[in-house]
């Protein structure tokens, strides 16, 4: 007879998150999360085969909280949200943040491709990217990521002048934005 479900899936994902979240994905073992839960390991493989399974869910529900902080932002300009939204990622999740930026591993590279074609996506909506393809799209993507993956991680690692706010990065992103699509505008006008 399998061993009783003590705790559901989204509980045992939950706890397994909430250890990345202070510890980063590689502390995620069965037995932490049982004794995180309080339990036995036995209710954690009546829900999951192996850890790589359990990390895939975590990293699913990271994914599903990526768009979610992504959503929250919708100032009408979603190239400017996708920034926003990392530097917040970085600000309220640090060590996980630190984890995507200092130990890739097959995890994060699923988190960059299942990213990546939805921030494409977002990014067709934006007035001021009309007229580029998603080649084009993909470069300004880029060129922004290395940016905001430099402000992201010394807001994350605490490496801002005290005096250095939340509004301060927003402009600062803004600006940036800006010379990044200017930039591109420039460039498709001259080929």
């Amino acid at each position: 007879m399998a061993p009783k479900k003590k705790f559901s899936k989204e509980q045992i994902i939950d706890a397994a998150f909430e250890i990345a979240k202070e510890e980063g994905m590689s502390k995620i073992t069965i037995r932490k999360v049982a004794e995180h839960l309080g339990s036995s390991i036995a209710p954690i493989y009546v829900n999951f085969n192996n850890i790589d399974e359990l990390t895939e869910a975590v990293m699913q529900k990271i994914i599903e909280l990526s768009y979610q902080l992504l959503a929250e932002e919708n100032s009408g300009k979603p190239f400017h949200d996708i920034g926003v939204a990392s530097i917040r990622f970085a600000r309220e999740y640090p060590v996980l943040f630190q984890d995507f930026v200092m130990n890739q591993n097959k995890y994060f590279q699923n988190y960059d491709q299942n990213m990546g074609h939805g921030l494409i996506e977002q990014m067709k909506g934006d007035e001021d990217l009309e007229g580029f393809s998603d080649e084009e799209l993909m470069t300004i993507l880029l060129k922004m990521r290395i940016f905001t993956t430099g402000l992201s991680v010394m807001v994350a690692s605490g490496l801002l002048p005290e005096a250095f706010n939340e509004e301060m990065g927003v402009a600062l992103l803004d600006s940036m934005a800006t010379d990044v699509i200017t930039s591109a505008y420039l460039q498709k006008k001259e080929t």
